[in-house]
């Protein structure tokens, strides 16, 4: 069994429809659904507010590559551009923290820096975008950095107060 974190974002087309797919794809996997913001745009480039979501999943059948193929697929079936880093995009699913489910039934966190995928996510910390809507999902979230597991309140509580500000709560929701 392995439990991922999704942070989900869009800022082309329909934008709640795009984050919307993301949960109706992952069907009874789903264990939670954060509230969608608006936020400012992330790493200096001049596009359009984003929308944002966490969803976290948990499926028997997933390891952390069949996790990140499946966002990628995601991605895919939005039409997904790669192009420039940072630039507006039509949805964008990243893997935020996967853990397995142990022997003795507690999680461990998978970490990985090889085939294309580094997890925890190397950026969360710094993503207002990210950590704001996760807390609201999981008020106790950890997140380990530099194999220390810290506490994402904390580490919002550090982000530039601008960072924070610029996400802020919408009317919309993502249904289960």
């Amino acid at each position: 069994m392995t439990r991922v974190v999704l942070s989900i974002g869009s800022n082309l087309g329909d934008r709640l429809a795009r984050l919307q797919s993301v949960v109706d794809a992952l069907g009874e996997a789903v264990i939670a659904v954060s509230p969608v913001y608006e936020t400012d745009p992330w790493g200096g480039v001049d596009q359009g507010p984003f929308l944002n979501a966490v969803v976290i999943a948990e499926d028997g059948r997933r390891d952390a590559q069949d996790w990140l193929g499946f966002a990628q697929d995601l991605e895919r079936a939005a039409d997904r551009v790669r192009g420039q880093k940072w630039g507006p995009r039509s949805l964008d699913v990243d893997l935020v923290r996967v853990e397995q489910r142990a022997a003795d039934g507690s999680w461990q966190d998978v970490l990985s820096r090889s085939d294309g995928l580094t997890l925890p996510h190397p950026l969360t910390h710094l993503r207002a975008f990210v950590l704001i809507p996760w807390l609201d999902v999981e008020p106790d979230a950890q997140l380990p950095i530099t194999d220390t597991d810290r506490p994402v309140a904390r580490l919002l509580a550090e982000i530039d107060a601008v960072e924070r500000t610029g996400v802020r709560p919408t009317d919309l929701e993502l249904r289960r």
